[in-house]
């Protein structure tokens, strides 16, 4: 049920990602985090964005996957006031006869009531709307910081391609400040989307999470069609990428699967030394150990966190994998 209403939620989204954004100057935004060091080189702010095409199902980001605005629940802080019954429009929100809280969130329609009288902080609402000003004001407040250590300024989500227009407005007056630019993007989007972007951004950071596309239809919901073709494309844009692969049990965490991606990181590097000379910009591949943190992001949504009985990989194990990438001439690194 809970995954229905994500996926249902989602439908529109790639309805709008298809054809003209009407995010205009203003998109919605899951979170801005500030000081980040694992978005890109040096210090960071990193914007998340609502809405993506894929369903990993170990996403460790699940409050970013439906395009609208979505209540987490957390009743560990709840205190009983039952504010949130009284004034919630639906009915969503109910005490019953014997004194249960229910919430049914089939009725809610994310209108943010419940959260304003929410004092415990038992209820937020996930996504924000924003305006392009109020982006980049926040982002502006750490160019010291930026100037300092080589960083700047990230789209990540969720999927940024999803809001085109307001993603290409963001990056382009962070350009016009002198801020670096960088996009995370899984490169399940049409390639002129994508595309729009690349004028305005540094650097790209790319998924890649598994060759076989029976297996990563499997994995996320999706072939890898579309993405392999706009990987091959990036790599004609000359930017600077940085492909990722999240190494997930059952997934992907052999050494035959990684060396398939290798292998294509590869040819993607031959392809662009041969059309670019001797001196390219620089192609890499990044390997990032699943993990378990999210859980209780799924409970707070009422969504089934599929990956909870994985054990994440090793340090060993990353190491090992590493080696394998290696091998096939190319920049590998593990967190």
């Amino acid at each position: 049920m809970a995954m229905d209403r994500v996926e249902g939620t989602d439908r529109a989204c790639e309805a709008e990602c298809a054809g003209t954004s009407s995010a205009g100057l203003s998109g919605l935004v899951c979170n801005i985090q500030r000081f980040s060091v694992h978005d890109g080189p040096g210090i960071r702010t990193t914007v998340f964005l609502k809405g993506c095409t894929l369903r990993c199902f170990w996403c460790h980001n699940p409050e970013s996957i439906g395009r609208g605005l979505e209540l987490q629940l957390h009743p560990d802080r709840c205190i009983g006031c039952d504010e949130c019954s009284r004034v919630c429009p639906t009915g969503a929100q109910e005490v019953t006869a014997d004194g249960e809280r229910v919430y049914h969130r089939e009725l809610c329609i994310a209108c943010g009531a419940c959260v304003e009288v929410c004092y415990a902080g038992a209820r937020e609402l996930t996504g924000r709307e924003m305006t392009v000003d109020a982006v980049v004001h926040e982002i502006l407040q750490d160019s010291p910081f930026y100037e300092n250590s080589g960083g700047g300024v990230t789209l990540s989500g969720g999927e940024p391609v999803y809001q085109p227009e307001f993603s290409l407005e963001v990056l382009q007056r962070c350009r016009d400040a002198g801020i670096h630019t960088a996009i995370e993007t899984a490169g399940n989007v049409p390639w002129e989307k994508l595309a729009l972007l690349m004028p305005v951004t540094d650097l790209v950071m790319m998924d890649l999470k598994h060759m076989d596309p029976e297996k990563h239809q499997w994995a996320v919901g999706a072939s890898n069609r579309l993405i392999l073709a706009n990987a091959r494309r990036l790599v004609e844009t000359g930017k600077p990428i940085i492909f990722r692969t999240p190494v997930v049990p059952t997934v992907n965490d052999t050494p035959e699967e990684i060396g398939a991606i290798a292998a294509f990181v590869a040819e993607l590097q031959a392809m662009r030394r041969a059309g670019n000379g001797a001196d390219p910009a620089p192609l890499s591949l990044e390997l990032l150990p699943f993990h378990r943190m999210a859980g209780d992001k799924y409970n707070s949504m009422g969504l089934d966190y599929r990956a909870k009985d994985l054990v994440p990989p090793t340090k060993e194990t990353m190491a090992a994998l590493v080696e394998v990438g290696q091998a096939y001439g190319i920049q590998v690194r593990s967190r």
